[in-house]
């Protein structure tokens, strides 16, 4: 059992909580923009029995020398080098003399703050290795971060304030990880920071899944998205989508089926016909997922629901990208601010309607004008996998499809330049499979096999998951 800690919000308070408590002792290096976080310890007075060391390496070649050469400054790469070499030093230092009664920590950022020359996105990493006990192992937090206030002194006190919040959750709520990341947000609030990444690694962390984590920085509106790779690991999206070409496709993924891998293999074949091409080219094919699709009828998004799906996704090698973007200019925004490599996007058909529709929000035909504007302002194209009507059989095509009257000229035009582009190169027999009929068939133990790859569907077996059971397919049997 914890013993309760109190849920501090200010940042004098909680500086002066970690400096009272002779525990903890440790090394600050920091990067970028000023001793900020440091700044507060000492502020707040007892700083001597917390504070083992203060250091700013700005110049290159002096942090080169203490930590390594690394290829970016403003990186993961050189954090974690901070950590490791703050903590190790620490470590061997002092832990003959005071081992036994003191946790150790080194804490650290690297940031590019609003400098005089502008132009740079103002951003950088920020985290903590610590020990939770004396002589314990190791735990660790790491975290990326945008600045969003418009001058160099806000932005240097967002991060300060930013490094106190993480310094007091990692020490009193590193066994509430939930609780931790909703108190990085006190004293600030999303319209000044952006968290985009979180990962944590360690004794103390060994039950945490990041993907949830991740989720929850969405959720909290700490950050629009958040992704993360085949292998469950947490990624950064900027680093990840740097220049490359983007291909998308949003879906429920409720379970993954084949009709949704064709649809990724029709417009990737329509962009790239060699195989070789697409992987010269570094093309990144994101599965997204909005939150609101997580969430559906609940006001809270269902956990294992979630994990099931990502793991779905992993199974069939794909990133995952969950954010808080449901209308597709604004998703198309977000992914232009980390490339400018050629983007694409894959919808079905029957998608259409909700960018080229009637939209509660925009009402006016000028505001639908400007999301569509928004849209393809960056070159973007639009794939259109086609919808085969269940009753008739007829085809809705990207060419086919009728928006109305009002918004029939708008439609047209991009279409006719090539913005709006038709899928012919699918796969007939996938046409008729929907998310929500394979549920049934799951459900029902009726031939859903064949609708999903081979890896999904020993997943779903193993887990009974969407309402299997293994008794249905010895009836079936």
């Amino acid at each position: 059992m914890h013993s309760p800690t109190p849920r501090l919000t200010e940042a004098h308070d909680k500086a002066l909580r970690i400096n009272l408590d002779r525990a903890r002792y440790g090394t600050f290096a920091e990067i970028g923009a000023g001793q900020e976080v440091a700044r507060w310890f000492f502020r707040v007075g007892g700083a001597a029995g917390t504070i083992a060391k203060s250091v700013s390496a700005y110049d290159m070649a002096v942090s080169d020398a203490i930590y390594g050469h690394a290829a970016r400054y403003v990186s993961r790469e050189r954090l974690e080098a901070m950590l490791d070499h703050e903590l190790d030093l620490n470590l061997a230092r002092l832990s003959e003399s005071r081992g036994a009664t003191s946790a150790f920590f080194a804490f650290a950022d690297t940031v590019s703050a609003h400098s005089y020359h502008g132009n740079r996105e103002c951003h950088g990493w920020m985290g903590v290795k610590f020990q939770s006990h004396p002589r314990d192992q190791a735990s660790r937090i790491l975290i990326h971060v945008r600045m969003l206030d418009r001058d160099n002194a806000s932005q240097q006190e967002a991060l300060g304030i930013l490094g106190v919040n993480l310094l007091y959750g990692a020490f009193f709520h590193f066994h509430e990880p939930e609780l931790l990341i909703e108190s990085l947000l006190d004293g600030l609030g999303t319209e000044r920071i952006e968290i985009d990444m979180i990962e944590f690694s360690g004794i103390e962390f060994r039950h945490v899944d990041n993907r949830l984590m991740s989720m929850k920085l969405v959720e909290l509106g700490l950050s629009g998205a958040a992704m993360f790779g085949a292998r469950g690991e947490v990624l950064q999206p900027s680093e990840v989508m740097y220049k490359r070409p983007i291909l998308l496709a949003r879906g429920s993924f409720r379970p993954v089926s084949n009709s949704h891998l064709d649809i990724l293999r029709s417009a990737r074949e329509t962009l790239y016909p060699e195989p070789a091409v697409a992987e010269s080219a570094h093309l990144l094919e994101l599965a997204e997922l909005t939150l609101r699709n997580l969430r559906g009828d609940r006001r809270e998004v269902d956990h294992q629901d979630f994990l099931l799906r990502a793991d779905m996704l992993a199974k069939v090698g794909k990133t995952v990208l969950i954010s808080d973007y449901f209308a597709f200019e604004r998703l198309a925004a977000y992914v232009g601010r980390y490339t400018k490599g050629p983007t694409s996007f894959v919808i079905g058909a029957g998608t259409l309607p909700e960018i080229f529709g009637a939209r509660p929000e925009l009402t006016t035909q000028g505001q639908h004008l400007e999301a569509v504007a928004q849209l393809f302002k960056d070159g973007l194209r639009l794939f259109v996998y086609p919808l085969r009507d269940a009753a008739t059989g007829a085809l809705t095509t990207a060419e086919s499809y009728d928006p109305g009257e009002s918004l029939r000229g708008l439609y047209q035009y991009v279409l006719g330049r090539g913005l709006v582009l038709p899928l012919g190169n699918y796969n007939p027999q996938h046409l008729p499979t929907f998310s929500r009929d394979v549920l049934g068939k799951i459900a029902a133990g009726a031939d859903w096999e064949q609708l999903v790859p081979p890896e999904v569907e020993n997943l779903i077996r193993e887990r009974r998951a969407f309402g299997y059971r293994p008794e249905q397919s010895q009836t079936a049997a």
